[in-house]
């Protein structure tokens, strides 16, 4: 019992800290999943961990078992070996239990699927075009808004904004909080990939192909998230990098009124970006 509780209150810990440490952003050393910010990636977060413990039950079990394998049927311990061919209540249970297993994991995987895959009723809906090497990004729901591209920053000019590296953009996409919105993404050449790990988003983008994603970030979540291309699409592949700032309702609507005008006056909320300007 006491083993128990020391296991309890230590993946407790665990599970906290790393919470913690992440947030929008990879960190460095990290290993484990960003914070969520979305419904969807709530629910990606839960079956990751509930798959992680039946994996590590798995592990651990077998682990066991070869041990106890080895040592128990070494030939010093067994110099006359066993000649039995096969076992039927063992091979039964090495067919049903890894079924049984697989059955308890589809259940949570095909909720999942559905809840990325059915779009719900949206708000508003976002245009993402991946092109060589760079994203643009439109709002076809107001006509006032026109789009642009997001280029990514060199390393000095990132180093002067103080925001980090291959991640940040010299314009982010700027969304509403707490709003859900259905996100088109294509691409003007080859094969790209927009994916921002807080939101649990993960879409290619393909030559004269439309796909459909969506996401609502939680209410209270505003600030700068941070996303890449996730395909391998050529020489700058890694210089194609996602912004997202997200930002109050009123704000948002501020810079719609404002025909979605950036300004470098107005500081970051994510963190020293350049952001929507307000009037």
């Amino acid at each position: 019992m006491r083993l128990k509780r020391l296991i309890l209150a230590s993946s407790t810990a665990f599970f906290a800290l790393t919470s913690a440490a992440f947030a929008s952003k990879p960190t460095d050393g990290g290993w484990w999943l960003q914070e969520s910010a979305t419904p969807v990636m709530d629910e990606l977060t839960k079956l990751h961990n509930f798959v992680f413990w039946i994996i590590t039950a798995i592990t651990l079990f077998v682990m066991v078992l070869m041990a106890w394998i080895m040592f128990r049927y070494s030939a010093k311990r067994n110099p006359v070996p066993s000649k039995t061919t096969h076992h039927v209540g063992l091979e039964v249970a090495w067919t049903i239990v890894p079924i049984i297993i697989l059955l308890v994991m589809v259940v949570p995987s095909m909720r999942l699927l559905y809840l990325q895959d059915a779009l719900p009723e949206t708000e508003m809906t976002i245009k993402v075009t991946g092109n060589t090497w760079n994203w643009e990004y439109a709002y076809p729901d107001f006509e006032n808004v026109e789009s642009y591209i997001s280029n990514p920053l060199e390393k000095e000019e990132a180093d002067a904004k103080g925001v980090p590296y291959l991640l940040a953009a010299d314009v982010p996409l700027v969304v509403p909080v707490d709003t859900k919105i259905k996100v088109l993404v294509t691409s003007s050449n080859n094969l790209h990939s927009f994916a921002v790990p807080a939101f649990g988003v993960k879409m290619d983008a393909v030559p004269g192909r439309i796909n459909e994603t969506w996401f609502e970030v939680h209410p209270g979540k505003e600030g700068t998230y941070y996303g890449q291309c996730s395909e391998l699409c050529g020489v700058l592949h890694y210089k194609m990098p996602i912004e997202i700032e997200v930002v109050s309702k009123a704000e948002f609507a501020s810079w719609i009124a404002n025909d979605g005008a950036f300004t470098k006056s107005v500081a970051s909320l994510g963190g020293g970006s350049v952001t929507a300007a307000q009037e």
